[in-house]
C-alpha cells in the first residue's frame, strides 16, 4: 500500500472516522460507498466500478441490524472478516497436472485439439475418449467417466513434474488419481466426491484466502479444481496464459462458470499486484462477503 493507503486503512478506528464524514458514529450507504471506492483500486489507484447490485448486496450484508446504517460494532466485524482480507490477502499457487504425460507423453498431442462429443454408451466396444457410463457405485448413482489413454501412472517417467517446471523448494505436493476405481480430476475431489485430496487441509494450515490456479487441462482437471476451489469458500483467480486445455468450447465454458462464481480470469502480469492487495477487484470481495454470509446465516 502506498503511504496515503496506510493512513486511510492503518487501523479500524483510524479508517471508521476517516469515512464517517458527518461524524454521527454510522456509515451511511453514501459514506460506505466512499469506503469501497477507496478500497476497489487497481496498482495504479484508479478505482473500479462497481455495479449497483453488488455493492447494495455488500451494504446488506454488513448491516447486520438493517437498519441502513453500519454502526462501530457491524463495523468490527466488517472489518476483521472483509477489509482486512481485501487488502491483505494470504495466496496460494496451484499448478495443476504439469506432468509429462500431458505434455509431451500419452496425452500430449491432444493439447489444443478439439475434443471429440460422442454419445454416451455403456458397451464394451468403448474406445479411448468415449464416454461411458460406470454402474458401480454403492447408492447406485452411475458414474460417467471419459476414457483417457493410459497416462500418468506412479512412478513412471510420464508422471513425473516437467523437467521446465520450477519448483520452489517450499513446494507442496498434493497427489489426486490414487484411487484406481474413481478419476480424480480436481485437486480437492475425486470425481464423485468421495474422497479429498490432503489440498483443503494444507491451505486452511496456512490460512489461505486467495488461490491462483493454472496448469492442464483447462477444462479438465484445472476447470474441476476452481469449481471446487469456489465451492470451499476461495477466492479463485485464473491465470489465463499459464493454463492450457483441449477443448476451446469447454474452455470458454470454465471462463464462464468462474465469472458467473465471482471467479477472476487475469493475465500472469496482473498476479502480483492482486496477490499483495495493491490490486483489490470488486467482484473478489463480492465472493468473500457472499461467503461470509453464507457463515452468518448457518449461525
Amino acid at each position: 500500500m502506498s503511504e496515503g493507503e496506510q493512513g486511510v486503512w492503518g487501523d479500524q478506528e483510524a479508517a471508521f472516522k476517516h469515512f464517517d464524514k458527518d461524524q454521527d458514529g454510522f456509515l451511511n450507504k453514501n459514506e460506505f460507498s466512499a469506503l469501497c471506492c477507496a478500497l476497489f483500486q487497481n496498482e495504479k489507484g484508479e478505482t473500479y466500478p462497481i455495479e449497483t447490485t453488488i455493492f447494495d448486496a455488500i451494504f446488506t450484508i454488513f448491516d447486520n441490524k438493517k437498519d441502513q446504517v453500519i454502526d462501530s460494532d457491524e463495523f468490527h466485524y466488517c472489518w476483521q472478516q472483509w477489509i482486512t482480507t481485501v487488502l491483505r490477502p494470504v495466496t496460494a499457487l496451484v499448478v495443476v497436472d504439469v506432468q509429462n504425460d500431458f505434455i509431451s507423453g500419452s496425452l500430449g498431442l491432444n493439447i489444443n485439439l478439439e475434443d471429440q462429443h460422442g454419445e454416451k454408451i455403456t458397451s464394451a466396444e468403448a474406445q479411448v475418449y468415449d464416454t461411458v457410463i460406470f454402474d458401480m457405485l454403492e447408492d447406485g448413482e452411475p458414474m460417467v467417466q471419459k476414457l483417457w489413454p493410459r497416462h500418468s501412472v506412479q512412478n513412471t517417467w510420464g508422471s513425473k513434474l516437467h523437467q521446465d517446471l520450477k519448483v520452489p523448494e517450499d513446494a507442496v505436493f498434493v497427489y489426486k488419481g490414487t484411487d484406481p476405481d474413481v478419476d480424480s480430476y480436481s485437486a480437492f475431489w475425486d470425481n464423485i466426491k468421495k474422497s479429498q485430496s490432503s489440498l483443503n487441509e494444507e491451505l486452511q494450515k496456512r490460512s489461505v484466502t486467495d488461490l491462483f490456479l493454472c496448469g492442464i487441462g483447462y477444462d479438465v482437471c484445472v476447470a474441476a479444481t476452481t469449481r471446487h476451489a469456489i465451492e470451499e469458500g476461495y477466492r479463485a483467480v485464473l491465470v489465463d496464459n499459464a493454463t492450457r486445455g483441449v477443448c476451446d468450447s469447454d474452455i470458454q465454458a470454465t471462463k464462464d462458470h468462474t465469472i458467473a462464481n465471482n471467479g477472476l480470469i487475469v493475465h500472469s502480469s496482473q498476479v502480483k499486484g492482486l496477490a499483495t492487495g495493491r490490486d483489490r477487484h470488486p467482484v473478489l470481495a463480492y465472493k468473500l462477503a457472499l461467503d461470509l454470509s453464507k457463515k452468518m446465516n448457518k449461525k
